[in-house]
Formats: structure tokens, sequence, C-alpha cells
């Protein structure tokens, strides 16, 4: 199992690099960030709280780190034009050496569009602009020239060069409802979604079905998750502060009892853990959490 780290944009830049450059120093796997322009309203961050943008904090990092795998968790395609967005992904892969995941989703954020004026679309909508938006995507990233005209997007013998160093460079897909997962059947690599063990393996086992019916093999696709995480210095408060975060999943508790909570995720498939660091704290406080979870966690897993 892979363990990555995820440092919240709302944090100043000095912090989210020293939380990257910390988990490169220390054995992390990778380093994601999210892709919001400001908090969601009666969400956990408020919404004029400053907020970094993703594609910007991902090419800097690409520069300032060597080793660790980056990615968006996950770029929102109603304002990412693929043909666009393939042109960063390429030249970001460039930057970091060959280093880049691509994670997209079909967008959900309401507050965001409604201030910056650009729509969102129903669920529906939003799913065949999306599925239209991976397949410029593979094309671009892949092919000499790309052609697909469709409801919402159309590119004609369209170029995109230089390439990713990747041969293939992979694309993460995040989403959970059915048909999200159809998408992710027909075109992800990997797939992401906030779970707990139990919820997981149950869109997992859809996932494997929409696979099953479009001719993929399911383990060609890699399984990531994520869940709020507190590391304690006994168990005694574990519960309360997961019942408190509801209905976000939750892993709290001392290194051991976190542990086994990761052994659940693993027995359903899991390839990778993210952890956030928005309940970690800031500094050596973060720098001591997330060293308990790779020296006393991981090693029992990898």
């Amino acid at each position: 199992m892979r363990f990555s780290v995820w440092p919240s944009l709302a944090n100043p830049w000095s912090d989210v690099l020293a939380a990257a450059q910390h988990a490169e120093a220390t054995g992390w796997d990778g380093v994601y960030v999210a892709d919001h322009f400001m908090g969601d309203a009666g969400g956990p961050v408020p919404v004029e709280t400053p907020t970094l943008e993703a594609t910007a904090v991902l090419a800097a990092l690409a520069g300032l780190t060597e080793r660790v795998r980056l990615a968006p968790l996950v770029l929102g395609i109603t304002y990412r034009h693929p043909a666009v967005l393939a042109k960063w992904v390429a030249t970001t892969d460039h930057l970091s050496g060959g280093r880049l995941l691509l994670g997209v989703g079909a967008g959900w954020q309401e507050n965001e569009h409604e201030q910056y004026g650009i729509a969102l679309g129903p669920p529906g909508e939003r799913i065949t602009r999306f599925e239209e938006a991976l397949r410029i995507l593979r094309g671009l990233l892949d092919e000499p020239t790309t052609t697909v005209e469709g409801e919402h997007y159309t590119v004609r013998d369209a170029i995109a060069e230089p390439k990713p160093v990747q041969p293939k460079l992979p694309i993460l897909v995040g989403g959970k409802g059915d048909r999200m997962l159809g998408a992710v059947a027909r075109h992800a690599d990997e797939w992401n979604m906030w779970s707990s063990p139990v919820q997981l393996a149950e869109r997992r086992a859809v996932l494997d079905q929409r696979c099953e019916k479009h001719g993929r093999d399911p383990g060609s696709i890699a399984t990531s998750t994520q869940a709020l995480t507190f590391v304690l210095p006994d168990n005694g408060k574990a519960d309360d502060l997961a019942a408190r975060v509801a209905p976000r999943p939750a892993i709290a508790g001392t290194p051991e009892r976190i542990a086994e909570i990761v052994g659940r995720y693993a027995e359903v498939g899991v390839d990778e853990l993210i952890v956030p660091d928005f309940t970690l704290g800031t500094g050596s406080r973060r720098a001591d959490a997330l060293d308990a979870i790779i020296e006393r966690v991981a090693p029992q897993f990898r």
C-alpha cells in the first residue's frame, strides 16, 4: 500500500511546501492537493478563507521535490477545458521528471461556480461532459492528433506537443455514484473516493460490475481513498472525534489503532491511503503526526 499526504491549500504556501518536502524526506509516496477556489458553503473551511490555486501549486512542487508523486485530488472539469488542461498536464509532467498523476472529476461545489459565473449543470449533464473531456484528454496525451465532436466539446485534428514524459500518464477519477463508476470503468487508471472500509467495499463491488460490463479487467484500476485523520496519544477520545466529524469518514487513535483501521482498508483492496493534513495541526505537531504514521503504521502494509 502507498501512503500519501494531502496538504490543505487553505494554508500559506510556505506551509504547503514544508508539508510536501517533509513528506519527501521521510518516505511518503505522494503529495495531493485539492482543486477549489474557496471553501464550500456550509463546509469545514469558511468560504472567505484564502485558498491557493491547485495547478500553480503542483507546478511549483514539481520543481521543489524530486521523488514523490504529485497529483490534484481532483481537478474540476467544469472549469478546466480538457484541451488546455492536457497542455498543463504534459508540461507539469516534464517539470516533475515524469511524476504527475492526473486526478479529475465532474465538478460539484456550487458556490464557486455561482460566484465565478461558471455553469455547473445537473448531474447527468456533468457526467456526459466529463466523459467527453476524458476522451479528449486521453487522445491529446497519447495520440498525434485528436478529434472529438461532442455535445459540450469539439476538437478537430488537435495536436498537443510535447507529450508527457510517462509513456501513458495515469488518470485518476474521483467519484462514487453509479454513473461515475461507469466512467471510471471506461476511462480511469485509478479510482478515488472518501470512504470507510465498509463504504469502499460496497462501491468497489459496483465498480467491478461496471468493469465486467465494459470488458475491463477490474484489477487494472487501482483504488485510493482518504479519511480525516487524528493521531492521538491514547484512544479515549477517538470514537467521539470520529462521531463529531460524521458523515465524513475518519481514522482516529494511536498509531496502533490507526494500523488496525488501515488493515481493514487493506482487506477491501485499497492500494493507496491519502492522509489529509487538515486535522494534524501545523509545524512540528503536524510533522510528528506524519512521522508517527509513516514510521509506525505504513511499514506494516508495504
